[in-house]
């Protein structure tokens, strides 16, 4: 195999390299001491796991030590928190600890936009690249069609009762359920960023093509049903979970569920595949699962229960990951994620940049496809100084789960030891152990130290606990969130939020629901372009979505949209296939 070397090679190049000496996934499974009826083999390259047999046999098993792998707020470029994710079970793996490791599946969205996949990069990735970033084993394709089923089922029974009296529906077998069109909660969705799509209307012609409604699209990976993959615990689960999902309210204002238009079955029947994670291994060997889906700003935005559930029962160690910054992403895995797994953290790691902090130090815009001005490749210690505030904020928010966290300081090449000093003191007085951590450029051996501080952390008791408990109301909830953990002083709920409420404090069934916020991840607060550490603002919360198949309740702060945008300069453009080999993937 070519030596590999990130300064001189694209990601691409080096996971096409690496390629070509990975171990087969019979080996890999053998080493994870899964058993041959226990892996479904996905062509030569990939395998989906078997999870109902291999995790009734490992159950009993001694459970692993368990590691979260979070971010300060990132700039639009992202700060490697998959690439760290990688390079820490690489890093455990150097020093003979046996280690699994469990990452979301890429979104064709950002894939074919700005942010690339999320496969890591440098000498820290996961591979093969091209199946990762390509659609894997289908999951995300089953996802889409089990929620565009939903939406066809939807849009044709209200057709039918728009057009036919209650004798004719009743000789075709059908209850009328009077949708109201105006209340319909589901988009159609696609896994692109189709900014043209977020807002359409359908049934235009004639009564034969539907009920001229409002409608449009978000992003596949914002869906319930990846939301219910990345928390179910079977195919049962899974099941009962997807008959719950509000499709719409009646014109009583009552719920009208998947199970009403008789569609959830055959939505599951699409998902029989997708409840099983798919098996890859990092550029050095290690086994890594990948299952569920990225967008902690308006999904769950987790690798699922399933994959770490089975993984702690493979390995000494296993370090999962949470989508964008500590704000939204290790929030999620605190107070939903784990009381769904019953699993606890023993450590945290939190990955900082000394890009990213320069950025909420006051320093200049950060733009994809534009070059970074001198402030980001020349020493600047007061950017730096000021920027960690933010890294702090994001300590103090993982310290009130109970853990003390792991800052990994992900080392650029344009780093200046004085900064990177800057970084150590001001996440040592706030309470975390710290690392620098050159995997991009070493693989595992450049992770070492940030192994061994994971390793420490993992020794320490922890008292972990959740910011909220479930008997607490909704509404005081989310006022927790926005003031414990994104530091707002007060919350401002739009009308239509605060009538939903209304309605949910006076449903019994709203205490078993959990809170999944919707945010921008470019800012501790609402607003994308505040960095730093926002104070004292008021969060502005305008529609309140209920995921009951899921179990949440999703309060929408702030402009965020579920269905992202394309950029100017999309990575689309970089791509293409050359004697059968997909380049340009990053």
């Amino acid at each position: 195999m070519v030596k590999l070397d990130p300064t001189k090679m694209k990601d691409w190049q080096i996971a096409e390299a690496a390629e070509e000496s990975m171990k087969s996934i019979k080996e890999l499974a053998d080493e994870l001491g899964l058993l041959d009826d226990e892996i479904i083999p996905v062509g030569k390259e990939l395998a989906k796991i078997d999870f109902k047999k291999a995790f009734a046999r490992v159950s009993s098993n001694p459970t692993g030590k368990y590691i979260d792998v979070t971010a300060i707020t990132p700039t639009p470029l992202g700060e490697g928190k998959t690439t760290t994710c990688i390079g820490l079970i690489d890093g455990l793996g150097k020093l003979g600890k046996r280690v699994t490791g469990a990452i979301r599946q890429p979104s064709g969205g950002p894939t074919f936009n700005i942010k690339g996949s999320a496969a890591g990069g440098g000498l820290a990735q996961c591979i093969p690249l091209a199946p990762l970033s390509l659609g894997l084993t289908g999951d995300i394709d089953k996802i889409n069609n089990a929620h565009n089923l939903a939406m066809v089922a939807l849009t044709a029974r209200m057709q039918h009762e728009n057009n036919y009296d209650d004798e004719t529906l009743a000789k075709r077998g059908l209850k009328r359920l009077d949708i109201d069109p105006k209340k319909v909660q589901l988009k159609w969705v696609i896994d692109f960023c189709a900014q043209a799509l977020r807002n359409i209307t359908i049934g235009k012609g004639g009564k034969m093509d539907g009920l001229e409604m409002d409608s449009g699209f978000a992003i596949t990976v914002s869906s319930e049903i990846m939301a219910i993959l990345a928390i179910a615990k079977d195919l049962k689960d899974l099941r009962e979970r997807i008959g719950k999902i509000v499709v719409a309210f009646d014109k009583q204002n009552r719920e009208v569920t998947t199970e009403d238009l008789e569609v959830a079955g055959a939505m599951t029947a699409w998902l029989v595949g997708a409840i099983n994670p798919t098996l890859m291994q990092t550029i050095e060997g290690n086994p890594v699962f990948v299952h569920a889906g990225p967008f902690a700003n308006i999904a769950i935005g987790q690798s699922s229960v399933i994959a770490d559930l089975l993984a702690t029962k493979l390995g000494d160690y296993h370090v999962t990951e949470s989508g964008f910054g500590a704000d939204i992403g290790f929030e999620k895995f605190w107070n939903l994620k784990c009381r769904y797994s019953g699993l606890k953290p023993d450590a945290v790691v939190i990955v900082a940049t000394i890009r990213a902090l320069k950025m909420h130090g006051g320093g200049p815009v950060v733009k994809p496809g534009v070059e970074l001005a001198d402030e980001y490749v020349n020493e600047n210690i007061e950017l730096v100084e000021k920027g960690c505030a933010n890294l702090i904020a994001h300590i103090e928010t993982v310290k009130k789960s109970g853990v003390r966290p792991v800052v990994c300081i992900n080392s650029f090449h344009t780093d200046k030891d004085a900064e990177i000093e800057v970084v150590k003191k001001a996440a040592q007085e706030a309470g975390a152990l710290v690392a620098v951590s050159r995997h991009w450029l070493e693989g595992g051996e450049g992770a070492i130290d940030l192994a061994k501080a994971v390793i420490s952390a993992c020794e320490e008791k922890n008292d972990f606990k959740f910011l909220y408990d479930l008997e607490t109301p909704l509404k005081e909830r989310i006022e927790i969130i926005a003031k414990e953990v994104y530091g707002a002083s007060a919350v401002e709920y739009e009308e239509k939020a605060l009538a939903k409420l209304k309605n949910l404090d006076q449903d019994p069934e709203t205490k078993k629901l959990g809170t999944c916020m919707v945010k921008t991840h470019l800012s501790i607060s609402h607003e994308p372009d505040v960095k730093g550490r926002p104070k004292d603002f008021v969060l502005p919360i305008r529609d309140i979505l209920i995921y009951r198949g899921a179990g949440f309740a999703v309060p929408l702060a702030g402009s965020i949209k579920l269905m992202p945008g394309t950029g100017s300069n999309p990575a689309f453009r970089r791509i293409d296939v050359e004697t059968g080999k997909v380049r340009g993937l990053f």
